[in-house]
């Protein structure tokens, strides 16, 4: 090939590239598929049409069925579409929970107050399962029962007795992991469970928790106070009793123990309790409801955590007390809105006003 004639294709390319490439030559190409299309495919083209014009009807029709719901205060297209709800009210106390965008429902809560005998402290649970549900069903069922037979023989004793509820709680939680790790390891069954545990007489308010469930408190000038912390395998306490243990943590979307279990204490888990990286003791806590003149506290799955500060939880629900649950339904399909892909379990309970003191209603409830 002669160089005239690479020079001549060389100017050919140029030319090709500088008109192919200008954005007036590319619309007009574009314009020429658009009537081609039009002209030769016209049954196809009018077909998308249709089909788009039917989905942006069926968009808004959905649109305005869920406002129609949200009008109506219904939650039927949530309940129907993205999950179960669960909701309980009783006296001074409400608890909403919602599956959410989970396959199943693993959140359980529990409530014990007894109006015969106010010297008994009211008991309130939430139980977060992992792995399955039999883990939190096990707990919400044996623990606060035993928990209030355990609080009547020690009102009866304690006069004579040194014991305390906070010695009073950890021993029974304790109790019932190795009951449940006998039961879940006979059937091979490695589900876990969150434990968050409040017991609440007229001047004291004791919690206890295991895992990632939280409760904080408001007190009289509306501040925020943390009633239990999470057990995360990424804290330095926790890494290293891990790390003695013989084994390690890694980051699986969440920083996890042995890359499985995104909390570092639980009920449950017999596999990681017989490793003993994960164990079940409980950090307890009491607080003088006298000095702190709560307004109310919330105990909750970290469904709600995983969308709202303590603080930001706490101004939330302050705004919502005079709503039916309290403020509890609202900050949990606030959380659901938000993205939290987790079942969301939320309990508010009201103090008297002005007072360290609980109203004691009798009631039994809980999914």
């Amino acid at each position: 090939m002669t160089g005239d004639t690479m020079t001549l294709l060389s100017l050919l390319g140029r030319i090709m590239r500088y008109f192919l490439l200008r954005p007036e030559t590319l619309f007009l190409l574009c314009i020429s598929l658009a009537l081609w299309s039009y002209f030769f495919h016209t049954d196809e083209v009018k077909t998308i049409v249709k089909s788009s014009r039917d989905a942006v009807k069926m968009v808004k029709g959905k649109v305005a069925e869920m406002m129609q719901n949200d009008r109506l205060g219904g939650l039927s297209v949530l309940d129907a579409e993205f999950s179960k709800t669960w909701d309980f009210k009783n006296n001074n106390v409400a608890v909403y929970s919602i599956q959410g965008r989970r396959d199943h429902m693993e959140d359980r809560f529990e409530v014990l107050t007894d109006i015969t005998n106010k010297s008994h402290p009211s008991i309130f649970g939430i139980f977060d399962g992992h792995g399955g549900e039999a883990a939190a069903d096990y707990a919400k069922a044996h623990l606060p029962e035993s928990l209030r037979q355990q609080l009547q023989a020690f009102e009866r004793e304690k006069r004579e007795s040194a014991v305390s509820y906070a010695s009073i709680l950890e021993q029974r939680i304790l109790a019932v992991d190795r009951e449940m790790l006998d039961k879940l390891s006979a059937n091979h069954d490695e589900a876990g469970t969150t434990c968050l545990m409040a017991l609440l007489s007229d001047r004291e308010l004791t919690v206890a928790n295991v895992g990632d469930s939280r409760g904080v408190l408001c007190d009289k000038d509306g501040n925020a106070v943390a009633l239990s912390h999470d057990h995360k395998p990424y804290q330095l306490k926790e890494r290293k009793r891990i790390k003695r243990a013989g084994g390690f943590i890694s980051f699986n979307g969440s920083w996890r123990v042995q890359g499985i279990l995104a909390m570092s204490r639980s009920l449950g888990d017999y596999p990681l309790k017989n490793l003993n990286v994960v164990i079940p003791d409980p950090d307890i806590m009491t607080f003088d409801l006298d000095k702190l003149q709560p307004e109310f506290m919330i105990l909750a799955s970290d469904g709600l955590w995983d969308a709202f500060s303590n603080e930001e939880a706490v101004r939330f629900v302050r705004e919502r007390l005079d709503e039916p649950h309290f403020g509890a339904k609202s900050i949990v399909l606030q959380s659901f809105y938000r993205g939290c892909p987790d079942n969301i379990t939320v309990m508010v309970v009201k103090f008297k006003s002005g007072a360290g003191g609980s109203s004691k209603v009798v009631s039994k409830g809980g999914v």
